[in-house]
């Protein structure tokens, strides 16, 4: 059970209950990429979310008219740099500090929670190692006092040499001279060590019945860690406590990980297994349900690890295999949802048709993921960048893949190496949509 392979499998409260949490869950995010020719404007996916339970977004880049979209939604977001910017802002503290003054809000809304330099640099970018704290250094310090605003960097599994079982956990040797100071950079500053984790790649890796099971959070017999005494019911716990494993093991017990992708296409190519609508249903509603729990993982209980899904919109601009261009959790026409997610507040599929899409993105592509095992090299959520770069690599954009039970295989979703890409956002909801759900809300306590 390779913690590269282990993602989610668990189904825990596989059956949703028909009561939907009228607040948001503070550990649920969804990551918004651009890479498409048919995207709604920001404000109509801004209200879109704002019907869901999802509190926080993931952004690419840092679209002005998509940042703005979420001011007054109480929606927080979290913004990407380019790895292309990296270099600029580690040798120069006034680049920093003027990509901090353009990009994030003089007010307080919308509330920006944290800032990412780069995705997978470690993984597709190595050149940028070295670069990488300097330009984490001086976008923190580029942030005004007393800010809250976290700054990190996003990671593939394939940072991790071992993950089979999940205590066996830890970095690759060869990454220390990059990582070790990284990780002094997040505890020192108290961000997050941010990393994605795709079940499905593990799938891929391991198309057995029983893997898929494990995958989706359904009923399965459980997979023993002789190390830790634990038993995992699903990959995605396998996924993260493999992560934490890592970084105990490197003394950062107090470095909190944060889940930066992770998702399930809904269709793909004749040779990708398990990319169909069930199965993404399953998955998504299965780890929704999982987080909403608050059962946490086996090794770090009671606490749900904050989650970004991966994704809001398909892409269908996005290089790579059919499945990278699937991994929407609503429709871009009528933003309905793509299947039952167990995400929205009132329990309807969506808010109804929208407005005319939005012109096609002129800013670079992020690529999409690739896997460390054979299986092919997946991108979803990532950004087609100018530089052509191998699926599932750091400059790809979109989920990163996870290596299937006791492989090393890796994939990115999110960002490209060198380039950023804004998402959209949502807005708030007007009050006779909020009295409508308050009613249904109060039927459902009543009934």
């Amino acid at each position: 059970m390779d913690v590269h392979v282990l993602a989610r499998g668990k189904m825990f409260g596989r059956s949703r209950s028909n009561r939907f949490p009228a607040a948001p869950q503070s550990f649920v995010g969804i990551n918004y990429g651009d890479v498409a020719d048919n995207l709604p404007p920001p404000t109509a996916t801004a209200r879109l979310l704002q019907s869901t339970t999802i509190s926080k977004v993931r952004l690419y880049g840092t679209d002005p008219a998509v940042i703005s979209a979420f001011a007054g939604t109480g929606i927080s977001l979290l913004l990407g740099a380019a790895n292309g910017d990296i270099p600029n802002f580690a040798s120069s503290p006034a680049a920093a500090t003027a990509w901090v003054a353009a990009h994030l809000p003089s007010s307080s809304s919308p509330a920006i929670s944290a800032v990412s330099v780069g995705n997978e640099v470690l993984f597709g970018d190595t050149s940028l190692a070295s670069q990488l704290v300097p330009a984490l250094q001086n976008i923190y310090a580029a942030l005004p006092p007393n800010s809250s605003v976290k700054v990190s960097t996003v990671h593939a599994m394939d940072v991790l040499a071992s993950s089979d079982p999940p205590s066996s956990g830890v970095f690759k040797p060869e990454l220390a001279a990059a990582l070790d100071p990284l990780l002094a950079f997040l505890s020192k500053t108290g961000s997050p060590f941010l990393i994605n984790p795709y079940p499905y790649f593990a799938y891929l890796s391991d198309p057995r019945p029983e893997t898929l099971a494990f995958c989706l959070f359904q009923p399965n017999a459980g997979r023993p860690d002789a190390g830790s005494g634990l038993t995992y019911t699903n990959m995605f716990d396998a996924q993260v406590d493999a992560v934490r494993a890592a970084l105990d093991a490197k003394g950062y017990k107090d470095v909190e990980i944060v889940v930066a992708e992770t998702g399930w296409p809904h269709s793909g190519g004749a040779d990708e297994a398990g990319a169909t609508v069930e199965n993404a249903r399953a998955f998504i509603a299965g780890l929704v349900s999982h987080l909403r729990s608050l059962a946490g993982t086996p090794r770090v209980p009671a606490k749900s690890v904050d989650t970004y899904l991966f994704a809001v919109y398909d892409e269908d601009l996005k290089p790579g295999k059919p499945s990278e261009k699937s991994f929407g959790l609503f429709q871009t026409t009528t933003l309905a949802e793509t299947y039952p997610t167990g995400l929205m507040r009132n329990g309807t599929a969506g808010l109804g048709p929208t407005m005319a899409p939005a012109p096609s993105p002129t800013h670079p592509v992020r690529p999409s993921p690739a896997l460390v095992s054979p299986a092919p090299a997946r991108v979803p959520g990532q950004q087609p960048q100018l530089t052509p770069v191998q699926p599932g690599s750091a400059a790809a954009a979109g989920p990163s893949a996870l290596c299937a039970p006791g492989t090393a295989t890796t994939t990115a979703r999110g960002a490209a190496a060198g380039c950023s890409n804004p998402n959209a956002a949502e807005s708030s909801r007007t009050v006779s949509v909020l009295r409508i759900l308050a009613g249904a809300w109060l039927m459902c306590l009543l009934i």
